[in-house]
């Protein structure tokens, strides 16, 4: 069953509707482009303003006048480049989160190795499991949320 054979929400005849669309469309002036300056619009028309056209083999993108010279960059110097800042040195770690670390690697011993402490696979697995997510449960709550101690009344954007 066609529901859209039966529907009575529009035309019956869809092109002749599509051509009586574009025909008021086209007596009102959509569409219509003047191609040269010399063409002057009939009289009671408004033309739309002539944009102004990139002439052949001009860039369609602003440049550099001839007055502005950029005198710090030198085009043939192959060494001229970015070279960033060092970055700053890594903070101590705290004893928290060594012994945060110390358990993850407790649970990876236990997880490789579990007959070094004399458990079975069986026993030594979940096990292991366990205390590789209480480490990195027990560093994931040690994160820091706020701004650091020593920054001002204006921290800029913190992400």
């Amino acid at each position: 069953m066609n529901s859209r054979r039966d529907s009575t929400d529009g035309p019956e005849d869809v092109d002749a509707t599509f051509a009586e669309i574009v025909a008021g469309l086209e007596r009102e002036g959509v569409g219509r482009q003047v191609w040269s300056d010399e063409a002057e619009p009939d009289e009671g028309d408004e033309a739309e303003p002539v944009r102004p056209v990139r002439p052949e083999g001009q860039p369609a993108v602003a440049t550099m006048e001839d007055g502005d010279v950029d005198r710090d960059a030198d085009p043939d110097d192959p060494d001229d480049h970015f070279v960033p800042p060092e970055p700053p040195p890594l903070p101590k770690l705290r004893a928290g989160t060594i012994a945060a670390l110390l358990v993850i690697l407790l649970g990876v011993v236990l997880l490789l190795f579990p007959g070094l402490f004399g458990l079975t696979g069986a026993i030594g697995t979940p096990l292991a499991l366990i205390v590789l997510c209480s480490g990195a449960g027990w560093l994931v709550l040690r994160m820091r949320s706020g701004p650091p101690a020593d920054s001002g009344w204006d921290d800029g954007a913190v992400l």
